[in-house]
């Protein structure tokens, strides 16, 4: 399971021209999931995201959590994080879990990060196509896998 991590000051996700998640400061959180992945890494990617220090404290350090500034969450499948790019000219889908199983992963992890935040939690439409729209904050972007 892999997370795409984007701090943001605002995130919003539209399909089909309708704003169906919506954020203020907080984490964009792309989702890609793989074949071997379950419930085990779903509990175990949510906490790592949630409790990650990559938001500025008093001295302007990376120190505080989502949990620590009370940060809101949006969280988009993206099954192209699972893409392998090397196999030739274009990339490779095989390591992506199948529909069923990541559609109900997805639930899963967006169930676990609403359980660890006391804030809002967006999320987009699994399988739909979406317009992601943010303010990257910093920018400080990070891949975080299990």
């Amino acid at each position: 399971m892999k997370a795409l991590l984007q701090r943001v000051s605002q995130a919003a996700v539209k399909i089909e021209g309708e704003k169906v998640g919506q954020i203020g400061e907080g984490l964009l959180i792309f989702l890609g999931i793989s074949e071997t992945d379950g419930p085990e890494q779903v509990q175990e990617l949510a906490e790592k995201v949630v409790n990650l220090r990559i938001f500025p404290d008093q001295e302007d350090k990376m120190n505080l959590s989502l949990l620590d500034v009370g940060g809101e969450a949006l969280v988009v499948s993206q099954f192209t994080l699972c893409a392998d790019p090397w196999s030739g000219r274009r990339p490779s889908f095989t390591e992506a879990a199948d529909y069923g199983r990541a559609k109900e992963l997805y639930g899963q992890f967006v169930a676990a990060v609403e359980e660890l935040v006391e804030t809002k939690v967006g999320a987009g439409r699994f399988g739909a196509y979406m317009e992601v729209e943010l303010v990257n904050d910093g920018p400080v972007t990070l891949m975080v896998e299990n």
